[in-house]
């Protein structure tokens, strides 16, 4: 796939690799699978520069490059996966300010996103709302001295370690009773609490979160009242393809070793490589992740190329093909490894309940559908 990267993505492509080979594969062994995100891993992060991605040149940052993203993710996943859900979580949380913040937002919080000292993230799933955003109930009321919210949001990804998040609620307009504005809320605002840390079949930070008559000023608003849903999805629409991302690196790591152990474990007087219905696997499972990989790297290039285009049927395209070639490619590796796959605490038994997530999050494989149908369908409309 060096194809369709450029020599500074192959430098940076590199890097990452050799980033998640010294330092997470560490993580990894000392923490283990864990609901926390490591300090000393979002110090290794932030010193690496991989936040700085999420910063504008002019505030000091590299700037965003989609394609950076998603090959960051792809070489972090695998290994550690504390580390690629904070990737996610500080892109998801800081690029509806690159997006929609004013100059004095941007200034405020991008540079300490990207030096690590601040952690963000994204709050728009709620417990009646999850793949229909406009089922959102939690609302926002306009105050002389700035805004009152209320509401519930679930399953949020590093909510209980991030220092602020970006959330949508709810701010009924004479032409639109559903729609939705954009608040910047940070941790110690009163009102705001974490009510329940969640555990999930595969651990990380994952939490509900409450906002009760909790007061944000007029200035974290983003952008104008009714903006929300339109920085909700712009925001998807680049980060989608990097969940894409992150599932090809979970199907690498099981294919890796899955190659590794057949190689290994010998039945009926052989390496079970040499026989026919494992090659056949492991065939399926490479082609099936170069093709995942393809989507993933063509959705972010035509990103980066025309950063105002909107590019959601190839987002879709990406996340739907490379999620599900990914978790076939974990439960295969589990097979190949017959009694040991299913051991709890082997490499492949982690993998297979990690990718689940993925088929799920920001948009379920369901949803990619109808957004690509949809997209076809308006694509031929406009043709006719």
């Amino acid at each position: 796939m060096d194809m369709f990267l450029s020599d500074d993505d192959r430098k940076f492509r590199d890097f990452c690799r050799e980033f998640a080979r010294d330092k997470l594969a560490d993580a990894a062994d000392i923490h283990g699978e864990t609901n926390e995100v490591p300090p000393q891993m979002v110090r290794d992060m932030a010193d690496a520069g991989l936040f700085q991605l999420y910063v504008p040149e002019s505030l000091g940052g590299r700037g965003l490059r989609t394609i950076h993203v998603c090959l960051a993710r792809e070489e972090m996943a695998g290994i550690f996966c504390p580390a690629d859900v904070t990737m996610a979580m500080q892109g998801l949380g800081s690029y509806p300010i690159l997006l929609a913040g004013s100059e004095a937002q941007k200034e405020k919080y991008l540079p300490e996103i990207g030096n690590g000292k601040l952690l963000t993230t994204y709050a728009l799933t709620e417990p009646e709302a999850g793949s229909d955003v406009n089922g959102i109930e939690s609302r926002a009321e306009k105050k002389d001295d700035g805004w009152v919210l209320n509401g519930t949001k679930r399953f949020i990804s590093n909510g209980f370690s991030a220092d602020m998040l970006v959330t949508f609620v709810k701010t009924p307009l004479p032409e639109n009773d559903r729609a939705l504005s954009a608040f910047i809320v940070e941790k110690n605002t009163p009102g705001f609490e974490i009510t329940h840390r969640l555990e999930m079949m595969a651990p990380h930070d994952l939490v509900e979160l409450r906002f009760r008559d909790c007061r944000v000023p007029e200035e974290n608003l983003l952008g104008r009242p009714g903006d929300g849903f339109e920085i909700a999805m712009k925001t998807l629409d680049v980060f989608r393809m990097s969940v894409g991302a992150a599932a090809v690196g979970i199907g690498r790591r099981a294919l890796e070793v899955s190659v590794n152990y057949s190689r290994r474990r010998r039945q009926f007087g052989r390496a079970i490589s040499g026989f026919q219905a494992i090659q056949l696997k492991l065939a399926q499972m490479a082609t099936d992740l170069d093709a995942a990989r393809a989507l993933v790297y063509r959705a972010a290039l035509q990103k980066d190329r025309n950063p105002d285009a909107r590019i959601s049927k190839q987002a879709a395209m990406a996340k739907l093909f490379a999620t599900e070639a990914a978790s076939r490619a974990a439960d295969q590796a589990v097979q190949i490894h017959g009694g040991v796959g299913v051991m709890h605490g082997s490499t492949v038994e982690r993998l297979y309940r990690e990718i689940r997530a993925l088929r799920i999050y920001e948009g379920t494989s369901e949803i990619q559908k109808m957004i690509i149908a949809n997209a076809i369908l308006k694509e031929r409309s406009i043709e006719d």
